[in-house]
């Protein structure tokens, strides 16, 4: 069975980092598509990173800010987040999903993914 397990988020104040983690279990992310969202209250869920066939996509706003990165030993996929701004306050979460074309990944729809984590809290104050 696929299980999507995040770690890390919390608080912190704008200008600071934090670093998610999300461990995939039942098979390896390497075969499929992966992807981070982000959900703030009383708005739709985001895409922020895509990954997938050697390439990584970013959502506008968070280029040149947040980095995905992945340990294969591990089948853990990362998200650093620095320069933090209380518009990313948010929940995140990591998902996964069968392989998809550049297209569909960069646009990254959350539909297109089956599995998610439980999502983890990220809170950024002024």
């Amino acid at each position: 069975q696929v299980q999507l397990v995040q770690s890390g988020g919390g608080s912190v104040q704008a200008g600071g980092s934090l670093r998610l983690s999300c461990t995939i279990f039942g098979y390896s992310y390497t075969w499929y598509s992966i992807a981070w969202f982000r959900q703030a209250p009383g708005k739709e869920r985001e895409g922020v990173a895509a990954i997938g066939g050697g390439r990584t996509y970013y959502v506008d706003s968070v280029k040149g800010r947040f980095t995905s990165s992945q340990d294969d030993t591990k089948n853990t996929l990362y998200l650093q987040m620095n320069s933090l701004k209380p518009e990313d306050t948010a929940m995140y979460y990591c998902a996964a999903g069968a392989f998809l074309g550049a297209p569909k990944l960069a646009a990254m729809i959350p539909s297109d993914f089956q599995y998610w984590g439980q999502g983890t809290q990220v809170t950024v104050s002024t």
